[in-house]
């Protein structure tokens, strides 16, 4: 019986792509197989529609959750692309051959084999690149392969280079008990189409070049697959971009420069060998120029002669890629790579993505991404290259319909929410702005990875909305603390989500019978507190939250006081709190102002809490005006004399002194009762307060400390200027040795 017709090719390969088109226009086959999942047959229509432009790939992901995903990219040169169109323009029949994704999805989790891990992997094309020197095996590939000059060449290269690659690593790798079954499950697929009729010489077969050796037995596979382990799988067209078939992304299969291979195509398509040498340079001059970089012609025409002169002198018959970039470094760069690293990875890699048309082989989550697209003027952002937009989410009045006035507040809604899904497609920037209340700027960028999560999401919901809904309502379900619920609550009002904000705050309510965590009580009434300040602008009805507000600002008022009962390291935690809820007081007339005031209060004269704390206390008294100077002198000379340990006095001070820097300076009193505190001390109880009196005064300025040498200097009856410049004098080395060695101070703890 004669045998099928095998081609070895590259995945990636223009050469291989042109070539198998002429070897299938001499064979004329009834029935081309192609290595690729076999339950993807049913996609074929969607790959050969006119509006299908590549890169492009298949995405294959499980139904349950843990979602799994395997793509399989398409380049406008992927020999299985052009021999799908060469099928569908002849009206020949194709099939893909490989185990169904709905195996390989599965293999991972079922078969110990496929677990294995990374150090028995044998990476040979270490070895070859070190066996290939000039440029490694994708330069010596590029040589010999891809400037084959006929289709025995490339024919007779592909299947020799395949077969000794396979030859140094057969049986070795975690990879070879996929390789065996994956070719059983192709030999029996030939079998099959033999056996249901079609000529064996009618058939041709195209693999990768490695499995070309591993399929010639087909005669011989009398295999059942029955037991195969399976999981439910769904797949999907996607557009890809030429970034992500680069080996530079971590594609294992792509090649070093998509782009410059795609001028290598176009070579091949117009019969010009060194198109893709001169358009390389073209290309790479047009990119310099754009960017501000001149690039005379007299450059180019160099560059293209001394690429020429370099392959030649490298054993090549045309330029190769590594040709390319040394001609461009000396000729255009000036001899500096950096001076061109950006033309050429734009000319190299690029930023092309491919495009389906609408609809096709989609699930409707991603109808629903592209369909907002649309609708909300975002196209222009469907690109690999990065762009920032800001947003203005007030209404614009200058335009007629609603829709209009209020487009950059929908696209605030519709990238919060792509944001709550994870995509990396949308990501918020930080803005001059207080709280971000009515401008937004966001970064949006499209790739793969963006669309993988978006197909991933589909088991979430059907809409864009629903999926981050429900993603919210699992972060409720598994959340430990009120400030988890309440981000939920917020970012359900970024949203524009009304009903997931609802759920959230009934969730939230419930907790907060149990709470007694300042911490969680302090952030959980701060997020409240921004959303209901700035509700306003994203359509959000503010009176549900402020019941819930005020219940959890009266809990945090009672625990506080306890709370404060710690060791330095926690009184940052509390301190944090205690600046949270006073903000949320503020910002509010519906909080209890007379409970606050009373539990500061508290705070501050007390003994047995944290010093730190009850100084802070004080501070926020001052600045809100609830302690008078004679309080104020009361306490500092309670707080500041010889009696206080070293350490807790000056751990007052630093509490003290955290808050309305100014107003404490213009208190001369207080800078007398900290002069006579510390000319009291002896001199182990000054090293003690020292260290703590030294992070006190590191938050204050230059200017700050000036104004105190003044204070000082009037107390101590000396020059201001004078004082001023002992204190702000950078210290000398053997003072400095001093000042480290407090940090190893015994406290005698």
């Amino acid at each position: 019986m004669d045998n099928p017709n095998f081609f070895g090719i590259r995945h990636l390969s223009p050469a291989g792509a042109y070539y198998l088109r002429c070897f299938l226009d001499i064979k004329q086959p009834e029935l081309v197989l192609v290595e690729g999942p076999a339950d993807f047959n049913d996609i074929l229509k969607d790959i050969t529609r006119k509006e299908t432009k590549p890169p492009i790939a298949v995405l294959a992901y499980t139904k349950e959750v843990p979602v799994r995903t395997i793509l399989y990219p398409f380049a406008e040169y992927s020999p299985e692309y052009q021999a799908i169109l060469w099928c569908n323009e002849r009206n020949a029949r194709l099939r893909f051959i490989d185990l169904p994704s709905s195996t390989f999805l599965a293999l991972p989790e079922r078969c110990p084999l496929y677990a294995e891990g990374e150090e028995n992997r044998t990476n040979i094309y270490m070895e070859l690149d070190k066996i290939c020197g000039d440029g490694g095996h994708e330069t010596f590939w590029e040589r010999v392969m891809e400037q084959a000059g006929s289709l025995e060449a490339y024919h007779t290269g592909a299947k020799n280079f395949g077969a000794n690659l396979r030859s140094l690593t057969e049986g070795n790798g975690d990879n070879w008990a996929e390789t065996v079954l994956r070719e059983a499950y192709m030999r029996q697929q030939i079998k099959d189409a033999v056996n249901s009729g079609i000529n064996p010489a009618n058939i041709v077969v195209v693999t990768g070049s490695y499995h070309v050796e591993g399929l010639k037995n087909w005669q011989e596979s009398n295999e059942n697959f029955k037991g195969m382990p399976e999981t439910e799988t769904l797949h999907t067209l996607m557009p890809y971009s030429y970034y992500r078939l680069s080996t530079r992304s971590g594609y294992g299969a792509g090649n070093k420069a998509p782009a410059y291979y795609s001028l290598l195509w176009e070579g091949f398509k117009r019969n010009e060998p060194g198109y893709s040498s001169y358009s390389y340079f073209v290309k790479l001059a047009a990119y310099m120029r754009k960017t501000g970089n001149p690039v005379s012609a007299a450059s180019v025409i160099e560059a293209v002669r001394l690429a020429g002169a370099l392959a030649m002198l490298r054993n090549g018959s045309r330029p190769a890629l590594c040709d390319l970039r040394d001609a461009a470094i000396t000729c255009i760069g000036e001899g500096s790579f950096a001076a061109v690293s950006l033309g050429t990875a734009d000319t190299e890699i690029g930023t092309v993505i491919g495009t389906l048309p609408d609809g096709v082989s989609r699930t409707s989550i991603q109808d629903d991404f592209y369909r907002q697209l649309n609708e909300l003027k975002l196209e222009k952002y469907y690109s690999a290259v990065c762009q920032d937009i800001m947003l203005d989410l007030r209404e614009n009045r200058r335009v007629k319909s609603e829709k209009a006035a209020f487009i950059d507040l929908h696209r605030s809604f519709f990238l919060h929410q792509l944001r709550v899904l994870n995509t990396s497609f949308a990501t918020q920037q930080k803005t001059n702005q207080d709280n971000a209340t009515w401008q937004e700027h966001w970064m949006l960028q499209w790739s793969p990875e963006a669309e993988t999560v978006l197909v991933e999401s589909a088991l979430k919901g059907d809409t864009i909305a629903g999926a981050a809904s429900f993603e919210m309502k699992e972060r409720v379900e598994n959340a430990t603390s009120m400030g988890q619920i309440a981000l939920v609550i917020e970012d359900a009002c970024y949203c524009g989500m009304e009903k997931a904000a609802v759920y959230a705050t009934t969730a939230l309510q419930k907790m907060a019978v149990d709470t007694i965590s300042v911490e969680d009580l302090a952030e959980t009434a701060q997020r409240l507190s921004i959303i209901i300040q700035y509700g306003n602008i994203r359509k959000v009805n503010p009176m549900p939250l402020k019941p819930i507000l005020s219940q959890l600002f009266y809990r945090a008022c009672l625990v506080l006081e306890s709370a404060c009962i710690c060791d330095d390291a926690a009184s940052q935690i509390i301190t944090s709190a205690i600046e949270k809820l006073n903000s949320t007081e503020l910002a509010h007339d519906f909080l209890d102002t007379e409970e606050w005031i009373k539990v500061l209060q508290s705070i501050a004269r007390h003994d047995n809490l944290n010093t730190k704390l009850s100084g802070f206390a004080a501070a926020i008294l001052l600045e809100r005006g609830n302690m008078d100077t004679e309080s104020l002198h009361t306490e500092v000379s309670r707080r500041l004399s010889a009696g206080t340990p070293a350490d807790l006095g000056a751990g007052w001070f630093e509490g003290l002194a955290m808050k309305n820097k100014y107003a404490l300076i213009a208190r001369l009193s207080l800078w007398e009762s900290l002069n006579i505190y510390l000319t009291t001390l002896t001199d182990e109880e000054f090293k003690r307060a020292l260290l703590f009196l030294r992070r006190a005064f590191a938050g204050f300025s230059a200017a700050e400390k000036d104004q105190i040498a003044e204070n000082l200097g009037e107390i101590l009856g000396l020059d201001g200027s004078q004082t001023s410049e002992a204190v702000n004098t950078v210290l000398d080395e053997s003072s400095q040795e001093i000042i480290d060695s407090l940090g190893d101070f015994d406290f005698d703890f």
